[in-house]
C-alpha cells in the first residue's frame, strides 16, 4: 500500500511536470528511452497509465539500446514491457568494444553516453518520433547542477524540455520532480526485471557519485534541501548574479527623481 501511494505521487509529479513545461501535445509520438533500469521503467509504466487517462491523445513506444555489453539480456525485460501493453524495440550497436578500446582509465560513462545519445537520436528521426522521453529524475537534475558548478564553472542544470544539440529532436524529462528513492521503492515493489549495467555500474569515484554522497550528507543536516534546490532552479534572479550577458550592468542608473529618505517618510 505504501508503494502504491508512492506510485500515485510519482504519477501526479509526472503530470505536473508535463503540464508545467508543455511536454506533450495531442498527436505526439513518443520514443521512451528505457535502459532496463528502475527510473525509465517506472516512467514507462506510469506514462502508459497517463496515456489512457489523458484528454490529449498521443502514442508511445519503448526503445532500448543493446550496446553488446557482457551479460546484457533483455528477454525478461521485454516480457515485462509487453505485459504493460507497450511495444519494445531493441536497437543493436556494438559500442562496448569501441569504448573499452579507446578509454584507458576505465571511466567509460562519458564516451558511452555520447554514443548512446547519437544512436537513439538517429533512431528517433528515422522512425518519425516527435519527442524523445528520458528517465532523468530530480536527483539527476540537482547533481548535474552541482557538477557544472563545481567542475565546469557554470550555472547550468538539466532542463525538463530542450532541443537536442543537433537540432533534430525535442527531449523531455517527465521525472524532473521525482525523487530517486521513490522510484527505487516502486520498482522493487513492482518486481521490474532490471538489466544491470556491467560496463560502468561498478565504477567507483565518479564525480556524480561524489555529488550523490554530498547530497545525502546535506539532507541529514538540512532536511528538504533537494526540494529547496529545485525551487531555486525555477526562481532565478539574473540581477543577483554576475553574468553580463543576462543583465545590463553598464546601463544601470540611479533614479534621480526618487524621493529622499526624509521625503519618503512624509509620503
Amino acid at each position: 500500500m505504501f508503494e502504491l501511494d508512492k506510485a500515485v505521487r510519482i504519477r501526479k509529479d509526472i503530470v505536473r511536470a508535463v503540464s508545467d513545461y508543455d511536454m506533450i501535445q495531442a498527436g505526439d509520438r513518443l520514443m521512451v528511452c528505457v535502459s532496463g533500469g528502475k527510473d525509465s521503467s517506472v516512467l514507462l509504466a506510469l506514462l502508459t497509465e497517463i496515456q489512457r487517462r489523458a484528454e490529449r491523445k498521443f502514442e508511445l513506444e519503448a526503445v532500448i539500446l543493446d550496446q553488446k555489453q557482457p551479460g546484457f539480456q533483455a528477454s525478461a525485460f521485454r516480457a515485462w514491457v509487453e505485459s504493460i501493453g507497450v511495444k519494445l524495440t531493441v536497437v543493436e550497436r556494438d559500442t562496448y568494444s569501441i569504448v573499452t578500446e579507446k578509454v584507458k582509465d576505465g571511466t567509460y560513462c562519458s564516451l558511452c553516453s555520447r554514443f548512446r545519445r547519437a544512436i537513439l537520436y538517429d533512431h528517433a528521426v528515422e522512425n518519425g518520433f516527435t519527442k524523445v522521453v528520458l528517465g532523468h529524475h530530480r536527483d539527476d537534475v540537482i547533481e548535474t547542477t552541482m557538477l557544472n558548478l563545481f567542475y565546469q564553472g557554470k550555472l547550468a542544470a538539466m532542463p525538463p524540455k530542450l532541443k537536442s544539440d543537433d537540432g533534430r529532436n525535442i527531449l523531455i524529462r517527465p521525472l524532473c520532480y521525482v525523487a530517486e528513492t521513490d522510484l527505487a521503492d516502486v520498482a522493487h515493489a513492482w518486481q521490474i526485471p532490471i538489466i544491470p549495467c556491467n560496463l560502468c555500474g561498478s565504477q567507483d569515484g565518479l564525480k556524480r557519485k561524489r555529488m550523490k554522497r554530498l547530497m545525502r550528507e546535506l539532507e541529514v543536516e538540512i532536511p528538504n534541501v533537494s526540494a529547496s534546490m529545485m525551487n531555486a532552479l525555477s526562481n532565478v534572479k539574473p540581477s543577483q548574479l554576475l553574468d553580463r550577458d543576462l543583465w545590463d550592468f553598464d546601463s544601470l542608473k540611479k533614479e534621480s527623481d526618487a524621493p529622499s529618505f526624509e521625503e519618503a517618510l512624509r509620503i
